[in-house]
Protein backbone atom coordinates (compact mmCIF):
# COMPACT_ATOMS: atom_id res chain seq x y z
CA UNK A 1 0.00 0.00 0.00
CA UNK A 2 1.18 3.49 -0.42
CA UNK A 3 3.19 4.67 3.07
CA UNK A 4 3.34 1.34 3.85
CA UNK A 5 5.58 0.53 6.45
CA UNK A 6 8.08 -2.67 5.65
CA UNK A 7 6.69 -4.69 8.51
CA UNK A 8 2.63 -5.04 9.89
CA UNK A 9 2.50 -5.98 13.64
CA UNK A 10 -0.28 -9.07 14.21
CA UNK A 11 -0.62 -8.30 17.38
CA UNK A 12 -3.44 -6.68 18.92
CA UNK A 13 -3.11 -3.07 18.39
CA UNK A 14 -4.86 -2.56 21.36
CA UNK A 15 -1.76 -4.86 23.38
CA UNK A 16 1.22 -2.00 22.50
CA UNK A 17 2.69 -0.36 25.58
CA UNK A 18 0.21 -1.86 28.12
CA UNK A 19 2.20 -4.70 29.19
CA UNK A 20 1.34 -8.45 30.13
CA UNK A 21 -1.05 -9.02 32.57
CA UNK A 22 -0.49 -8.60 36.35
CA UNK A 23 -0.55 -12.21 38.10
CA UNK A 24 0.83 -13.80 40.90
CA UNK A 25 4.21 -15.16 40.45
CA UNK A 26 4.11 -19.68 40.55
CA UNK A 27 0.83 -19.50 41.08
CA UNK A 28 0.52 -23.71 41.55
CA UNK A 29 -2.70 -25.26 41.11
CA UNK A 30 -5.37 -25.44 43.94
CA UNK A 31 -9.05 -27.02 44.91
CA UNK A 32 -11.58 -24.38 44.63
CA UNK A 33 -14.70 -23.64 45.83
CA UNK A 34 -15.08 -22.05 41.80
CA UNK A 35 -13.22 -23.11 38.83
CA UNK A 36 -14.04 -20.75 35.94
CA UNK A 37 -12.67 -21.64 32.36
CA UNK A 38 -12.05 -18.41 30.07
CA UNK A 39 -10.01 -15.62 31.58
CA UNK A 40 -12.23 -13.02 28.85
CA UNK A 41 -14.92 -10.67 30.08
CA UNK A 42 -17.17 -13.82 31.36
CA UNK A 43 -14.79 -15.87 33.22
CA UNK A 44 -13.14 -12.16 34.62
CA UNK A 45 -16.56 -10.84 35.73
CA UNK A 46 -17.91 -13.79 37.09
CA UNK A 47 -14.70 -14.57 39.00
CA UNK A 48 -15.02 -10.62 40.59
CA UNK A 49 -18.78 -11.77 41.92
CA UNK A 50 -17.69 -15.22 43.62
CA UNK A 51 -14.39 -14.20 44.98
CA UNK A 52 -16.31 -11.16 46.49
CA UNK A 53 -18.75 -13.46 47.73
CA UNK A 54 -16.25 -15.14 49.80
CA UNK A 55 -15.64 -18.79 47.50
CA UNK A 56 -12.49 -19.52 46.53
CA UNK A 57 -12.32 -18.92 42.76
CA UNK A 58 -9.32 -19.95 40.02
CA UNK A 59 -9.69 -18.41 36.50
CA UNK A 60 -7.87 -20.95 34.06
CA UNK A 61 -6.73 -20.23 30.42
CA UNK A 62 -5.60 -22.28 27.65
CA UNK A 63 -3.13 -19.37 26.68
CA UNK A 64 -2.65 -16.39 27.81
CA UNK A 65 -4.86 -14.43 29.81
CA UNK A 66 -6.95 -12.48 27.76
CA UNK A 67 -5.96 -14.54 24.71
CA UNK A 68 -9.03 -14.02 22.81
CA UNK A 69 -11.29 -11.58 21.40
CA UNK A 70 -11.63 -9.56 25.01
CA UNK A 71 -7.81 -8.06 23.81
CA UNK A 72 -9.10 -7.92 20.43
CA UNK A 73 -12.67 -6.81 19.64
CA UNK A 74 -12.81 -3.21 18.00
CA UNK A 75 -13.76 -1.24 21.59
CA UNK A 76 -17.79 -1.00 20.24
CA UNK A 77 -20.17 -1.11 22.37
CA UNK A 78 -24.06 -1.01 21.28
CA UNK A 79 -27.05 -2.32 23.00
CA UNK A 80 -26.18 -5.99 22.29
CA UNK A 81 -29.66 -7.96 21.50
CA UNK A 82 -30.05 -8.70 17.78
CA UNK A 83 -33.36 -9.55 17.14
CA UNK A 84 -36.30 -6.70 17.08
CA UNK A 85 -38.74 -6.90 19.09
CA UNK A 86 -41.55 -7.91 16.66
CA UNK A 87 -39.23 -11.10 15.83
CA UNK A 88 -39.00 -12.03 19.82
CA UNK A 89 -42.58 -11.55 20.35
CA UNK A 90 -43.55 -13.56 17.87
CA UNK A 91 -41.75 -16.18 19.64
CA UNK A 92 -41.93 -15.51 23.11
CA UNK A 93 -45.03 -13.39 23.68
CA UNK A 94 -44.52 -9.72 24.40
CA UNK A 95 -43.88 -9.56 27.98
CA UNK A 96 -40.61 -11.56 27.49
CA UNK A 97 -39.60 -10.06 24.33
CA UNK A 98 -39.06 -6.99 26.20
CA UNK A 99 -37.59 -8.10 29.03
CA UNK A 100 -34.81 -9.74 26.51
CA UNK A 101 -34.26 -6.73 24.67
CA UNK A 102 -34.06 -4.64 28.14
CA UNK A 103 -31.26 -6.69 29.05
CA UNK A 104 -29.33 -5.39 25.89
CA UNK A 105 -29.69 -1.59 27.56
CA UNK A 106 -29.21 -2.63 31.25
CA UNK A 107 -25.81 -4.61 30.20
CA UNK A 108 -24.89 -1.31 28.74
CA UNK A 109 -25.67 0.84 31.99
CA UNK A 110 -23.65 -1.76 33.85
CA UNK A 111 -20.34 -1.91 32.01
CA UNK A 112 -20.44 2.23 32.93
CA UNK A 113 -20.88 1.96 36.36
CA UNK A 114 -18.36 -1.42 36.63
CA UNK A 115 -15.85 0.44 34.69
CA UNK A 116 -16.72 3.97 37.55
CA UNK A 117 -16.98 1.65 40.61
CA UNK A 118 -14.02 0.03 39.60
CA UNK A 119 -11.94 2.86 38.83
CA UNK A 120 -10.85 1.65 35.31
CA UNK A 121 -9.35 3.60 33.15
CA UNK A 122 -10.29 2.39 29.99
CA UNK A 123 -11.02 5.50 27.89
CA UNK A 124 -14.61 4.17 27.96
CA UNK A 125 -16.54 7.29 26.29
CA UNK A 126 -20.18 7.57 25.50
CA UNK A 127 -19.37 8.35 22.22
CA UNK A 128 -22.49 7.17 19.87
CA UNK A 129 -22.82 5.07 16.78
CA UNK A 130 -23.16 5.96 13.13
CA UNK A 131 -24.92 2.96 11.36
CA UNK A 132 -25.01 3.90 7.96
CA UNK A 133 -26.57 2.79 5.01
CA UNK A 134 -25.22 1.16 1.98
CA UNK A 135 -28.40 1.77 0.14
CA UNK A 136 -31.12 3.77 0.02
CA UNK A 137 -33.83 1.44 0.59
CA UNK A 138 -31.87 0.27 3.85
CA UNK A 139 -31.87 3.95 4.54
CA UNK A 140 -35.79 3.76 4.70
CA UNK A 141 -35.98 0.60 6.29
CA UNK A 142 -33.73 1.97 9.43
CA UNK A 143 -34.87 5.47 9.81
CA UNK A 144 -38.20 3.83 10.25
CA UNK A 145 -36.95 1.33 12.85
CA UNK A 146 -34.95 4.40 14.85
CA UNK A 147 -38.34 6.12 15.05
CA UNK A 148 -39.85 2.53 16.55
CA UNK A 149 -37.14 2.29 18.90
CA UNK A 150 -37.84 5.85 20.12
CA UNK A 151 -41.60 4.91 20.50
CA UNK A 152 -41.88 1.19 21.88
CA UNK A 153 -38.42 0.75 23.67
CA UNK A 154 -37.63 4.38 24.35
CA UNK A 155 -33.97 3.95 22.96
CA UNK A 156 -32.54 6.98 21.91
CA UNK A 157 -31.95 6.93 17.63
CA UNK A 158 -32.28 9.24 15.22
CA UNK A 159 -32.06 9.25 11.20
CA UNK A 160 -29.30 11.55 9.20
CA UNK A 161 -30.27 12.17 5.71
CA UNK A 162 -27.31 11.52 3.09
CA UNK A 163 -27.17 15.54 2.72
CA UNK A 164 -26.30 15.72 6.61
CA UNK A 165 -24.29 12.26 6.60
CA UNK A 166 -20.94 14.27 6.78
CA UNK A 167 -21.68 16.22 10.38
CA UNK A 168 -21.14 12.36 10.90
CA UNK A 169 -18.93 10.40 9.06
CA UNK A 170 -16.63 12.04 6.83
CA UNK A 171 -17.52 9.53 3.69
CA UNK A 172 -20.21 10.10 0.45
CA UNK A 173 -19.85 6.11 0.50
CA UNK A 174 -23.70 5.77 2.21
CA UNK A 175 -27.13 7.13 1.51
CA UNK A 176 -27.80 8.49 5.09
CA UNK A 177 -27.50 6.49 8.29
CA UNK A 178 -29.01 6.43 12.20
CA UNK A 179 -27.68 7.81 15.58
CA UNK A 180 -27.62 5.90 18.55
CA UNK A 181 -25.86 8.45 20.73
CA UNK A 182 -26.44 6.28 24.28
CA UNK A 183 -23.84 3.63 22.51
CA UNK A 184 -20.47 3.73 23.93
CA UNK A 185 -16.54 2.96 22.99
CA UNK A 186 -14.11 1.83 25.17
CA UNK A 187 -10.16 0.84 24.86
CA UNK A 188 -10.82 -3.36 24.94
CA UNK A 189 -7.19 -4.12 26.58
CA UNK A 190 -7.30 -1.97 29.32
CA UNK A 191 -10.29 -3.33 29.82
CA UNK A 192 -9.48 -6.43 30.47
CA UNK A 193 -6.59 -5.33 32.59
CA UNK A 194 -8.46 -4.14 34.49
CA UNK A 195 -10.28 -6.68 35.53
CA UNK A 196 -7.58 -9.10 35.57
CA UNK A 197 -6.38 -6.48 38.17
CA UNK A 198 -10.04 -6.40 40.28
CA UNK A 199 -10.40 -9.90 40.10
CA UNK A 200 -6.95 -10.38 41.78
CA UNK A 201 -7.97 -7.86 44.48
CA UNK A 202 -10.82 -9.74 45.42
CA UNK A 203 -9.27 -12.83 45.91
CA UNK A 204 -9.17 -14.48 42.89
CA UNK A 205 -6.28 -16.72 41.53
CA UNK A 206 -6.16 -16.00 37.42
CA UNK A 207 -3.67 -18.91 35.80
CA UNK A 208 -2.90 -19.17 32.05
CA UNK A 209 -0.93 -21.53 30.00
CA UNK A 210 -3.21 -24.08 31.79
CA UNK A 211 -5.30 -26.17 29.42
CA UNK A 212 -8.52 -27.88 30.91
CA UNK A 213 -8.35 -31.26 29.36
CA UNK A 214 -11.56 -32.50 30.76
CA UNK A 215 -14.83 -31.99 33.29
CA UNK A 216 -16.56 -34.54 34.76
CA UNK A 217 -18.96 -35.09 38.34
CA UNK A 218 -18.31 -36.65 40.63
CA UNK A 219 -19.51 -36.76 44.54
CA UNK A 220 -17.82 -33.40 45.62
CA UNK A 221 -18.50 -31.86 43.01
CA UNK A 222 -16.73 -31.58 39.77
CA UNK A 223 -12.95 -32.97 38.94
CA UNK A 224 -11.22 -31.17 36.57
CA UNK A 225 -8.36 -32.35 34.53
CA UNK A 226 -5.56 -30.25 33.14
CA UNK A 227 -2.44 -29.96 31.51
CA UNK A 228 -0.56 -29.38 34.99
CA UNK A 229 -2.65 -31.76 37.07
CA UNK A 230 -5.94 -32.43 38.35
CA UNK A 231 -8.29 -30.19 41.18
CA UNK A 232 -11.60 -30.63 42.58
CA UNK A 233 -14.55 -27.98 42.43
CA UNK A 234 -17.78 -27.29 43.94
CA UNK A 235 -18.84 -25.09 41.20
CA UNK A 236 -17.84 -24.72 37.07
CA UNK A 237 -18.27 -22.22 34.79
CA UNK A 238 -17.55 -22.17 31.34
CA UNK A 239 -16.85 -18.51 29.42
CA UNK A 240 -15.19 -19.71 26.30
CA UNK A 241 -17.56 -18.12 23.78
CA UNK A 242 -15.61 -17.89 20.54
CA UNK A 243 -13.04 -20.27 21.59
CA UNK A 244 -15.51 -23.48 22.60
CA UNK A 245 -14.12 -26.54 22.47
CA UNK A 246 -14.62 -30.00 22.40
CA UNK A 247 -13.88 -30.16 26.54
CA UNK A 248 -18.14 -29.30 26.03
CA UNK A 249 -19.13 -30.83 23.31
CA UNK A 250 -22.79 -30.03 24.17
CA UNK A 251 -22.03 -26.42 24.22
CA UNK A 252 -19.93 -26.29 21.48
CA UNK A 253 -23.11 -27.52 19.30
CA UNK A 254 -24.77 -24.57 20.04
CA UNK A 255 -22.00 -21.81 19.13
CA UNK A 256 -20.86 -20.74 15.42
CA UNK A 257 -17.22 -19.35 15.33
CA UNK A 258 -16.63 -16.78 12.98
CA UNK A 259 -13.46 -15.19 12.62
CA UNK A 260 -13.31 -11.26 12.31
CA UNK A 261 -10.26 -9.14 11.38
CA UNK A 262 -9.06 -5.76 12.34
CA UNK A 263 -6.66 -3.35 10.59
CA UNK A 264 -4.85 -0.05 12.39
CA UNK A 265 -3.51 3.02 10.15
CA UNK A 266 -0.04 4.22 10.40
CA UNK A 267 -0.49 7.43 12.00
CA UNK A 268 -3.20 10.16 10.54
CA UNK A 269 -2.88 13.50 10.74
CA UNK A 270 -5.23 14.90 13.67
CA UNK A 271 -7.32 17.26 11.17
CA UNK A 272 -7.62 14.54 9.11
CA UNK A 273 -9.38 12.45 11.99
CA UNK A 274 -11.88 15.19 12.61
CA UNK A 275 -12.89 15.36 9.01
CA UNK A 276 -13.89 11.34 9.33
CA UNK A 277 -14.98 11.38 12.49
CA UNK A 278 -15.89 14.87 13.46
CA UNK A 279 -18.39 13.72 16.50
CA UNK A 280 -15.93 10.80 17.44
CA UNK A 281 -19.01 8.05 16.93
CA UNK A 282 -18.07 4.46 16.41
CA UNK A 283 -19.95 3.10 13.04
CA UNK A 284 -20.79 0.54 11.64
CA UNK A 285 -23.21 -0.50 8.21
CA UNK A 286 -26.05 -2.11 6.66
CA UNK A 287 -24.64 -4.70 4.52
CA UNK A 288 -25.22 -8.28 6.15
CA UNK A 289 -21.34 -8.80 6.23
CA UNK A 290 -20.99 -5.57 7.60
CA UNK A 291 -17.61 -3.66 8.58
CA UNK A 292 -17.41 -1.53 12.18
CA UNK A 293 -14.53 1.22 12.44
CA UNK A 294 -13.62 4.09 14.69
CA UNK A 295 -11.29 6.28 15.84
CA UNK A 296 -8.66 5.21 18.16
CA UNK A 297 -8.88 6.87 21.58
CA UNK A 298 -5.89 9.06 20.96
CA UNK A 299 -7.43 10.06 17.66
CA UNK A 300 -4.30 9.27 16.09
CA UNK A 301 -5.85 6.41 13.87
CA UNK A 302 -8.57 4.64 12.09
CA UNK A 303 -9.27 1.01 13.24
CA UNK A 304 -11.52 -0.56 10.39
CA UNK A 305 -12.75 -4.56 10.93
CA UNK A 306 -14.84 -6.84 9.47
CA UNK A 307 -14.98 -10.29 8.31
CA UNK A 308 -13.46 -10.60 4.37
CA UNK A 309 -14.11 -13.39 2.64
CA UNK A 310 -16.01 -16.31 2.65
CA UNK A 311 -13.26 -19.04 4.38
CA UNK A 312 -11.22 -18.30 7.37
CA UNK A 313 -8.12 -16.67 5.32
CA UNK A 314 -4.75 -15.87 6.82
CA UNK A 315 -3.28 -12.25 7.82
CA UNK A 316 -1.73 -11.76 4.34
CA UNK A 317 -4.92 -12.24 2.34
CA UNK A 318 -7.10 -10.32 5.06
CA UNK A 319 -5.17 -7.11 5.09
CA UNK A 320 -5.28 -5.51 1.80
CA UNK A 321 -8.98 -6.85 1.32
CA UNK A 322 -9.83 -4.49 4.64
CA UNK A 323 -7.27 -1.77 3.40
CA UNK A 324 -9.38 -1.78 0.14
CA UNK A 325 -12.42 -1.58 1.46
CA UNK A 326 -11.50 0.78 4.49
CA UNK A 327 -10.18 2.80 1.09
CA UNK A 328 -13.64 2.54 -0.76
CA UNK A 329 -14.84 4.48 2.37
CA UNK A 330 -12.94 7.01 3.30
CA UNK A 331 -10.06 7.50 0.06
CA UNK A 332 -8.07 9.73 2.02
CA UNK A 333 -6.93 6.91 3.25
CA UNK A 334 -4.84 6.12 0.40
CA UNK A 335 -2.36 8.18 1.46
CA UNK A 336 -1.31 5.87 4.62
CA UNK A 337 -0.31 2.61 5.11
CA UNK A 338 -1.72 0.04 7.95
CA UNK A 339 0.71 -0.78 10.90
CA UNK A 340 -1.26 -3.29 12.57
CA UNK A 341 -3.60 -6.45 11.39
CA UNK A 342 -4.98 -9.00 13.83
CA UNK A 343 -7.92 -11.47 13.96
CA UNK A 344 -10.16 -12.91 16.46
CA UNK A 345 -13.08 -15.57 16.72
CA UNK A 346 -16.85 -14.60 17.89
CA UNK A 347 -19.39 -17.03 18.58
CA UNK A 348 -22.84 -16.62 17.24
CA UNK A 349 -25.95 -18.63 17.83
CA UNK A 350 -28.60 -20.16 15.73
CA UNK A 351 -31.45 -17.82 17.13
CA UNK A 352 -28.90 -14.69 17.23
CA UNK A 353 -29.43 -14.21 21.06
CA UNK A 354 -26.55 -14.79 24.21
CA UNK A 355 -27.31 -17.79 26.30
CA UNK A 356 -27.24 -18.04 29.74
CA UNK A 357 -27.30 -21.89 31.67
CA UNK A 358 -26.53 -24.75 32.69
CA UNK A 359 -25.80 -27.74 31.29
CA UNK A 360 -24.63 -31.41 33.49
CA UNK A 361 -24.21 -28.89 36.10
CA UNK A 362 -21.89 -26.73 34.57
CA UNK A 363 -22.78 -22.86 34.56
CA UNK A 364 -22.40 -21.08 30.81
CA UNK A 365 -23.38 -18.01 29.36
CA UNK A 366 -22.41 -17.40 25.42
CA UNK A 367 -23.19 -16.60 21.81
CA UNK A 368 -22.72 -12.54 21.91
CA UNK A 369 -22.80 -12.46 18.22
CA UNK A 370 -20.42 -10.25 17.81
CA UNK A 371 -21.32 -7.74 20.41
CA UNK A 372 -20.34 -8.93 23.70
CA UNK A 373 -17.85 -6.18 25.22
CA UNK A 374 -20.85 -5.37 27.53
CA UNK A 375 -22.99 -8.46 27.07
CA UNK A 376 -20.06 -11.16 27.89
CA UNK A 377 -19.03 -8.59 30.70
CA UNK A 378 -22.83 -8.07 32.41
CA UNK A 379 -23.54 -11.96 32.13
CA UNK A 380 -20.49 -12.95 33.64
CA UNK A 381 -21.44 -10.54 36.26
CA UNK A 382 -24.86 -12.58 36.69
CA UNK A 383 -23.26 -15.68 36.04
CA UNK A 384 -20.63 -15.28 39.13
CA UNK A 385 -24.19 -14.04 41.20
CA UNK A 386 -26.17 -17.55 40.18
CA UNK A 387 -23.44 -19.50 41.50
CA UNK A 388 -23.23 -17.40 45.08
CA UNK A 389 -27.35 -18.59 44.83
CA UNK A 390 -28.49 -14.84 44.39
CA UNK A 391 -31.56 -14.08 42.89
CA UNK A 392 -30.14 -10.83 41.70
CA UNK A 393 -28.69 -13.43 39.15
CA UNK A 394 -31.94 -13.87 37.40
CA UNK A 395 -31.98 -12.52 33.74
CA UNK A 396 -34.52 -12.24 30.99
CA UNK A 397 -32.08 -15.23 28.94
CA UNK A 398 -32.63 -17.97 31.21
CA UNK A 399 -34.77 -20.93 30.47
CA UNK A 400 -34.29 -19.95 26.82
CA UNK A 401 -34.59 -22.86 24.54
CA UNK A 402 -30.65 -22.96 23.08
CA UNK A 403 -31.23 -24.11 19.72
CA UNK A 404 -28.34 -26.12 17.68
CA UNK A 405 -28.94 -27.82 14.16
CA UNK A 406 -28.65 -31.78 12.83
CA UNK A 407 -25.32 -33.11 12.16
CA UNK A 408 -23.77 -29.77 13.48
CA UNK A 409 -20.96 -30.08 15.61
CA UNK A 410 -18.72 -26.51 15.71
CA UNK A 411 -17.47 -26.48 12.54
CA UNK A 412 -19.40 -24.78 10.48
CA UNK A 413 -19.59 -26.10 7.29
CA UNK A 414 -22.21 -23.97 6.18
CA UNK A 415 -20.75 -20.96 6.79
CA UNK A 416 -18.80 -20.27 3.51
CA UNK A 417 -21.57 -20.42 1.21
CA UNK A 418 -23.94 -18.53 3.48
CA UNK A 419 -21.24 -15.76 3.37
CA UNK A 420 -20.71 -16.17 -0.08
CA UNK A 421 -24.50 -15.25 -0.59
CA UNK A 422 -24.63 -12.18 1.42
CA UNK A 423 -21.60 -10.56 0.43
CA UNK A 424 -22.74 -11.05 -3.58
CA UNK A 425 -26.16 -9.74 -2.41
CA UNK A 426 -24.57 -6.72 -0.58
CA UNK A 427 -21.78 -5.79 -3.61
CA UNK A 428 -25.38 -6.41 -5.94
CA UNK A 429 -27.16 -3.45 -3.81
CA UNK A 430 -24.44 -1.51 -3.21
CA UNK A 431 -24.02 -1.39 -7.21
CA UNK A 432 -27.71 -0.87 -7.99
CA UNK A 433 -27.28 2.19 -5.13
CA UNK A 434 -24.63 3.47 -6.66
CA UNK A 435 -26.02 3.09 -10.54
CA UNK A 436 -29.22 4.94 -9.69
CA UNK A 437 -27.17 7.87 -8.16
Amino acid sequence: FEGQPSEISHQSFWLDGIGKPPMPSDVALQNADVVIVGSGYTGLNAAIETARGGRTTLVLDADEIGFGCSTRNGGQISTSVKPTLEKLTANFGPEKARAIRQEGANALEWIEDRVRQENIACDFVRAGRYHAAHTPQHYEIIAREAAQLQREENIEAHAVAHSDQRSELGSDKYFGGVVFPRHASIHPAKYHRGLVQTALAAGAIVKGHCRVLDIHRNQNGFGITTEKGQISAKSVIVATNGYTSNLTPWLRRRVIPIGSNIIATTPLPESLVDKLFPKNRIASDTCKVLYYYRASPDRRRILFGGRVAAREVGLQRATPRLYESMCNIFPELKDFGVSHSWGGTVAYSFDELAHIGIHDGVHYAVGYCGSGVSMASFLGMRLGQKVLGLKEGRTAFDDLPHPTQPFYTGRPWFLPAMISWYRWRDRHQAKMAAAGR
